[in-house]
C-alpha cells in the first residue's frame, strides 16, 4: 500500500502544478479554453500511449459501461476550465485550497454512503474530526 500512498501524493502535488501551467499558458495564448484544449490533446496523447501499452482490449468495454460513468470526463474538463480562468484571478494557493476542501466533502460522502462501488468507510465523529483538522491546515496556509 505504499507505492499507492506515493502515487498520490505524486498526483496531488500535481494538481496545483497543473493549475500553474495551463493557468499560465492560458493568459499567453489569451485563452484559457484553447489552454485546456491543448491540455486534453496532451493527456489523450499520453493516455493513449499507455492504453496501447497495457490492454487496448479495455476500450471495448465502455459500450457496456453504465453512462453514468462517464460524467467524470465532464468533471475534468469543468475542473480543467475553471482552474484555467479563475486561478490567475484568485491565485493558484487559494484555487487549489477550495477544490481541496470540496474534496474533502465529497470524498467523505461517496465513502460514507459507499456511492459507485467505493468502499464503504462511515463518517465517524474521528474521521469527521479528521476533516475538519485538515480543512483547518488547509485554511491556515492560505491566510498568511
Amino acid at each position: 500500500m505504499p507505492i499507492y500512498a506515493l502515487t498520490m501524493l505524486v498526483a496531488g502535488i500535481g494538481i496545483p502544478l497543473l493549475a500553474a501551467l495551463n493557468a499560465a499558458l492560458g493568459v499567453r495564448i489569451g485563452s484559457p479554453a484553447a489552454a485546456a484544449t491543448v491540455l486534453f490533446c496532451v493527456a489523450l496523447l499520453a493516455t493513449s500511449i499507455v492504453t496501447l501499452a497495457t490492454g487496448p482490449k479495455a476500450l471495448m468495454g465502455i459500450p457496456l459501461a453504465p453512462r453514468h460513468l462517464l460524467l467524470g470526463g465532464l468533471l475534468v474538463a469543468f475542473y480543467v476550465l475553471s482552474i484555467t480562468y479563475i486561478a490567475p484571478h484568485f491565485g493558484i494557493g487559494n484555487a487549489v485550497f477550495f477544490v481541496l476542501l470540496g474534496q474533502l466533502i465529497s470524498a467523505a460522502l461517496i465513502d460514507h454512503f459507499g456511492l459507485f462501488g467505493a468502499r464503504i468507510s462511515p463518517l465517524t465523529l474521528t474521521r469527521a474530526t479528521g476533516l475538519g483538522v485538515m480543512t483547518l491546515g488547509v485554511w491556515i496556509t492560505q491566510r498568511a
